[in-house]
């Protein structure tokens, strides 16, 4: 069998074994460690398992990983979403569909504290879809606000998934967690947007709140100060220069603590609790990044990303048709699978076709964000569907995936935007930390 023909199999039997839910981590091992042993032999998969596991371990910089988590989890602990949210609706929950706005508002800025579109769709559809049933907003387009609103997690940094992008190409963090901050808000602002339109059309999709006294809104704006001021240290002080993401994980993880504290909010054990969630998923997503080291070196041997990278370069296409190809195979791939298994099964192969064709590698990491939040929202997987579903499992899921359809298409759009305007990922980046050589 050829080296093409091998890896060829090599990919198939991996996606297979995704798809029968096996864990990504033991997929990949699985294949890519199998796949040296045919390729090579025995003793080179050993070594090659040894020293990329040592070598992706004594990086200092994926320190940012369990303390960006830790912060999120500490976050979802303490009242901070609820101060956000109410913040928020203080300022546009008196409009048609405010209450939609304000949700989306507060993903947005919890999103900058726990970079997680799982757990910011979770903790917001906890504190907000009871709000829209009392105010009777339709089950659609409330359950879908918060399943979109959601997937700002993986785009506003903190990010994990610059993170695994940085690690996989060797970006720097620094430069994409500036990259994702314009496009972020941009998003935010698309969906808003789509709220005020649908609520334009059908005028009892998402009725007007009742509007705060002045008294109770500068309460309101009080009480969000301290998640407020959390975000404005860590983010402002990474975008001025005065922290390095590790730094700014580490003060942002240490301030909401103190945070919780103070305001008796959480304890001691919340704390435990806290360290011992991100320490299990630091260990999740260190596998994973493990095994995708191990596949490397099999893509390497079997040559299949040159192949595919040949063939796109051959075929004719301009460079903007192959980013078409290239982002509708990450839609397909997202309708059943986790998006950190498809950047770490897609970006060995796509990555050095993006470079090749001239595109760049900090814009293009933004593109890749937006395509996977889509497919936090796409069957029949939908991670994002489901974690609101289990809010509110009394409104079925093809419910929500109807309510989806309008930001899905708004997500579309702003891919348009950006790369007509690539400048609005780049842009921050190169001011901040100047022009990328």
């Amino acid at each position: 069998m050829s080296d093409i023909a091998t890896g060829t199999a090599g990919i198939a039997i991996l996606l297979i074994l995704i798809l029968l839910r096996l864990p990504v981590a033991l997929a990949m091992f699985v294949v890519g460690f199998g796949g040296i042993c045919v390729l090579s032999d025995m003793d080179s998969a050993m070594s090659l398992l040894a020293s990329e596991t040592f070598t992706l371990a004594s990086k200092f910089e994926l320190v940012v990983i369990p303390l960006f988590i830790l912060m999120g989890n500490i976050a979802t602990r303490t009242g901070v979403s609820r101060a956000l949210y109410d913040a928020a609706y203080a300022a546009v929950g008196r409009f048609r569909g405010g209450l939609a706005m304000a949700t989306l508002m507060g993903c947005g800025a919890f999103s900058a504290l726990c970079g997680s579109s799982i757990a910011s769709a979770l903790t917001m559809g906890k504190v907000s879809l009871s709000e829209m049933e009392r105010y009777r907003y339709a089950p659609r387009l409330a359950t879908a606000t918060v399943a979109a609103g959601g997937t700002l997690g993986i785009l506003i940094p903190p990010s994990t998934g610059f993170v695994i992008y940085a690690i996989l190409t060797e970006q720097s963090i620094g430069r994409l967690f500036l990259s994702g901050f314009l496009p972020g808000l941009l998003l935010l602002l698309i969906f808003i947007v789509t709220v005020a339109l649908i609520c334009h059309f059908r005028r009892d999709a998402g009725p007007a709140g009742v509007p705060l006294a002045p008294a109770a809104a500068r309460q309101a704006f009080l009480a969000a100060l301290p998640g407020a001021g959390v975000i404005f240290i860590t983010i402002g002080g990474l975008y001025a220069g005065v922290f390095s993401p590790v730094e700014s994980a580490a003060v942002g993880s240490g301030l909401m603590a103190l945070i919780g504290l103070m305001r008796r909010e959480i304890g001691f054990d919340d704390l435990w609790d806290a360290g011992r969630d991100s320490a299990q998923t630091t260990a999740s997503v260190m596998m994973i990044l493990i095994a995708a080291h191990l596949m490397n070196p099999f893509l390497a041997l079997n040559h299949v990303p040159q192949w595919i990278g040949d063939t796109l370069t051959t075929s004719g296409l301009p460079p903007m048709g192959i980013l078409a190809l290239i982002v509708l195979c990450y839609l397909i791939l997202g309708t059943f699978m986790d998006g950190f298994a498809m950047l770490v099964l897609t970006l060995p192969i796509f990555y050095p076709v993006v470079i090749a064709q001239g595109f760049d590698p900090i814009w293009f990491a933004v593109i890749v964000m937006i395509v996977l939040e889509m497919g936090l929202l796409s069957p029949p997987v939908g991670m994002n569907v489901f974690i609101v579903h289990s809010v509110v499992p009394h409104v079925a899921q093809s419910t929500i995936y109807r309510g989806i359809v309008p930001f899905w298409l708004a997500m579309i759009g702003a891919l348009v935007i950006l790369t007509a305007f690539p400048a609005i990922a780049t842009a921050l980046p190169d001011w901040v930390m100047g022009p990328q050589r």
